[in-house]
């Protein structure tokens, strides 16, 4: 991982995406079954269960006081869990903490308040009860939108730039990962697909992408070419995967996912070439376990990008490029729960962009155990 000591501590946060595993039970929704008969279900309530035991008493999680992204996260994955409400108080005192941060521009101030806001607004929509968080939200979108690279800073659809988010401020270089979680909240937030912020994340997202084609004019594009994604596509592109010897740079899961799910949320249809593309690459490099092009590294972060993205996808099933069908769900849940402590938390012993963090994976976990509910 050389260009990870180049890297910001939230940068590595943030990096830090069938058919019989189903049953219906008398009292219980269903619920995707992993070892030994572990449901998914089961695995929520211990993991909500160790959060609960982690909240600060002024509502945060991990020691955030400057930087809410820890704390936004967290709520989201709770109330994605539905073992958790809004109304509850481990719920309205992580809202009161990050609404502490809002400013009059609609955004969070700290340092990383791309990032901050966009994870929050999708935590004040899962509570947004009776419209009591209207304000706050359409106040978030707007600050997004401001902070996405565009003509407004002189970047045009011919710069690399543009389109893209990076974590905060105009002087940090967009990347994917930030963009992916702008173009969510922006999406799980109510914005159409043909939305002008959403479109043009997509002029950023396509050069993000090794496919050579009309929509990726970067001289890295054709050289490795498989479809996959990498990290930007700004100052000339970089991967955490590394570089080809003829200079291409690799492209690993977690992005490629996360590119996949933003490419869907900016109405591009299953023949598009792009999706296409990334979906052979899903084909070829189906895994739950690891982090495909970056084995046990950002692995929780791959495991909460995969679940929201298959889920998109709408499909039960995955076969791989040997022919073999995978019940994603199932295998997902069963990841999930070997790798669960005894107290009900996850933790990445490969402790890069973060995955150290007991609150921050096991945030990164519910929310993959969230979307492997299948839909009643």
């Amino acid at each position: 991982m050389p260009l990870s000591r180049h890297l910001s501590r939230r940068e590595c946060l943030v990096h830090g995406v069938q058919a019989f595993g189903l049953m219906a039970l008398a009292s219980r929704p269903i619920v995707s079954r992993g070892a030994e008969g572990t449901t998914a279900a089961d695995l929520m309530a211990k993991g909500v269960d160790f959060l609960r035991s982690r909240q600060a008493e002024d509502g945060s999680w991990s020691g955030n006081r400057k930087e809410p992204g820890i704390t936004a996260l967290v709520v989201t994955a709770l109330l994605r869990s539905k073992r958790v409400t809004p109304a509850e108080p481990i719920v309205t005192k992580a809202l009161a903490f990050l609404e502490g941060f809002l400013t009059p521009t609609g955004g969070l101030s700290e340092a990383h308040s791309n990032y901050s806001t966009s994870i929050a607004i999708m935590a004040f929509q899962e509570a947004n009860k009776g419209g009591r968080y209207d304000s706050i939200i359409k106040g978030g979108q707007e600050f997004l939108k401001t902070m996405q690279w565009d003509t407004s800073e002189g970047k045009g659809p011919g710069d690399a730039f543009y389109g893209g988010a990076g974590y905060g401020g105009k002087n940090n270089r967009p990347d994917l990962s930030n963009t992916a979680f702008m173009m969510e909240a922006l999406h799980d937030t109510g914005l159409p697909a043909d939305d002008p912020a959403l479109q043009r994340a997509l002029v950023f997202v396509s050069r993000c992408q090794n496919l050579k084609s009309e929509f990726n004019d970067q001289p890295w594009a054709e050289k490795v070419n498989d479809g996959g994604f990498i990290y930007t596509a700004a100052n000339g592109g970089s991967t955490f995967a590394g570089n080809t010897e003829n200079g291409g740079l690799r492209s690993y899961a977690a992005m490629t996912y996360a590119g996949l799910k933003s490419m869907i949320y900016a109405g591009l249809a299953a023949d598009d070439p792009r999706v296409k593309a990334a979906n052979a690459y899903i084909t070829k490099h189906y895994s739950l376990d690891e982090n495909p092009g970056l084995g046990q590294k950002g692995l929780f972060y791959y495991y909460q990008t995969f679940a929201k993205t298959m889920a998109l996808l709408g499909k039960p099933t995955v076969v791989d490029a040997s022919g073999k069908s995978h019940d994603w769900r199932a295998e997902l849940t069963a990841a999930l729960a070997k790798r669960q402590e005894a107290n009900g938390s996850w933790t990445n012993p490969a402790d890069s962009f973060m995955e150290g963090d007991p609150n921050l994976v096991t945030a990164y976990a519910l929310l993959a155990l969230a979307y492997a509910q299948p839909k009643a």
